[in-house]
């Protein structure tokens, strides 16, 4: 088992564990007993995950006389809006839940963004504790605190930084992960290295085929690193004011594909798509080498994931509309992250939409 801290200074007592290592969601009931952070818990998943742990989850709670209910909704991705919010809002009102509850977030990424902005809110504020049970929120969505749900505009467009109590990732979870799933978090661990980790990147090439075989203990070290990288980067800007915005590589592109598209693609397929697309444009305007945006394109498509277009699904327009929402515009300047290297990104606020529709047309 491993333990990863997040040390945060601007609010006090916003601090919390990583706790990484298998069969760790067995032990969670017996934990809360003995050193209990609420008085009612919550246990917030999708339907999916319900089936697969959810229900075992709430037994091993009652048995240990906790009080808890299970409360899911549809998978997907088009459940992470304001109506299913208010829907569990409404359930936990119904159910009796106070101010003296916490929050399980069991799931992938779109339960832990959506739990996690109840929490935000609920009550004014309530803990939560996320259970990520896929690798995408493993090593990216469940650690930071940005909780939000999507609109018709742009994905992640309402809502809050609001820090987990601790996050447990049980690498047991991965053992029934289908192949697209682990290809939509490699494609956010692959992010972390080209930002930041060189070294790291070059593990990832070594040790794919392993990560791919599902490996516990390749992945278990890959997961870790993952982890590192972010929390360095969270404790450094809680609130992404600078430096944190260094994890949107690949995402002001790849947001507004997902949205452009409704939601149909998935966030790896997007995020890679938006990768190749930044890579491109970092080396158009000579920052990058044309063989480290291969190196980058060779291994995304090699875990099965795109790094073209294609304008039979999507025009370049369709995506431009879309980037008009993106959050890191300010003062009318997008915010774009361009690598200089593998490993050492950096923010620009000098690419314009004529810049985008240059390379989107490509």
């Amino acid at each position: 088992m491993e333990i990863c801290r997040v040390d945060l200074k601007e609010e006090t007592g916003n601090s919390y564990d990583i706790i990484i290592g298998a069969g760790l969601i067995g032990n969670l009931a017996i934990e809360l007993k003995q050193k209990p952070v609420a008085n009612a818990y919550a246990i917030i998943t999708d339907s999916n995950v319900k089936r697969l742990y959810g229900e075992t989850l709430l037994k091993n709670f009652q048995a240990k006389n906790l009080h808890a209910h299970l409360i899911s909704f549809p998978a997907g991705e088009k459940s992470k809006s304001r109506d299913t919010k208010e829907k569990v809002e409404n359930e936990m009102l119904n159910l009796g839940f106070g101010r003296d509850s916490c929050i399980i977030a069991l799931g992938g990424g779109v339960v832990g963004d959506l739990a996690g902005f109840v929490a935000a809110t609920y009550m004014r504020g309530i803990p939560c504790i996320q259970v990520p049970t896929t690798l995408l929120a493993m090593v990216d969505s469940s650690i930071g605190g940005k909780v939000a749900v999507d609109t018709m505009h742009a994905k992640n467009a309402i809502g809050a930084f609001h820090q987990p109590k601790k996050v447990i990732i049980d690498m047991n979870f991965l053992k029934t992960l289908p192949k697209k799933e682990l290809a939509n978090g490699l494609a956010e661990m692959i992010k972390h290295a080209l930002i930041s980790d060189r070294d790291f990147f070059h593990f990832l090439e070594k040790n794919i085929d392993k990560i791919l075989n599902c490996d516990l203990e390749t992945l278990e070290q890959a997961v870790k690193r993952s982890c590192e990288i972010k929390i360095h980067i969270v404790e450094e800007d809680e609130k992404e004011k600078g430096l944190r915005k260094l994890l949107n590589y690949g995402h002001t592109i790849g947001h507004a594909i997902e949205s452009a598209l409704k939601y149909k693609i998935s966030h790896g397929q997007a995020i890679s798509i938006g990768m190749s697309y930044a890579a491109k444009l970092s080396a158009k305007n000579g920052f990058l080498d044309e063989g480290s945006v291969i190196r980058q394109n060779n291994l995304l498509e090699y875990i099965g994931l795109p790094h073209k277009l294609s304008h039979r699904k999507l025009k370049p327009r369709e995506i431009l509309e879309h980037i008009q929402y993106d959050k890191k515009i300010i003062n009318k300047k997008l915010n774009f992250v361009l690598l200089n290297s593998i490993g050492d990104a950096f923010v620009s606020d000098d690419v314009s939409m004529e810049d985008l529709k240059g390379i989107l047309g490509e």
